[in-house]
């Protein structure tokens, strides 16, 4: 969503990820995606990284600031591994799922009590923290959809409705062929 915005033109390439290709492997050897090959040939292959340098020639570059680095680095922390526990209840038996969902719902109630105050997560426009943190929260609404969809966080609820239904984030899910060498 971030290239897309700041209209930088990339060609991608759906991976299988249990069938890596042997081009993947010799620019990334972390073998994750998503991967950046930049016109130097020079590799970012970190979602959050792929993001700010998009963004340093979009005018939300101009919001990177400490409030979304905190924000985000919530998302990336305690929240991803609450979600995390919550999808795969299984990996993680020390807690029921509905524990778990618990432990993800401290940041979620974060995130209301900020919505309650703005349109966006940290004011009246979009700044980077949506769009690093929109598509958590899209995997934490899916685990229980049905649960969601009655879930006390009204506000994050309209905002990731809002997100879902954009036309940015329906541009950048266009199913691609899987890339084969």
């Amino acid at each position: 969503m971030a290239l897309k915005l700041a209209q930088i033109q990339v060609e991608i390439r759906e991976i299988l990820l249990r069938n890596k290709p042997q081009h993947m492997l010799q620019i990334s050897p972390k073998a994750t995606v998503p991967v950046l090959v930049l016109p130097d040939e020079s590799v970012i292959d970190e979602s959050l990284e792929i993001m700010f340098f998009a963004l340093q020639t979009h005018t939300l570059g101009a919001n990177i600031h400490g409030a979304s680095r905190a924000l985000i680095a919530e998302n990336d922390g305690d929240f991803k591994r609450a979600l995390d526990a919550y999808k795969y209840p299984e990996r993680n038996e020390n807690k029921t799922q509905i524990a778990h969902r618990a432990d993800g719902e401290v940041f979620l109630q974060k995130l209301e009590n900020l919505l309650d105050k703005s349109q966006y997560l940290l004011g009246e426009e979009v700044s980077i923290a949506d769009i690093a943190i929109f598509p958590f929260i899209r995997q934490f609404a899916a685990v229980d959809a049905a649960w969601w969809e009655t879930a006390q966080y009204l506000k994050c609820r309209i905002w990731l409705k809002n997100w879902v239904e954009s036309d940015l984030f329906s541009s950048v899910m266009e199913k691609q062929p899987t890339y084969l060498e």
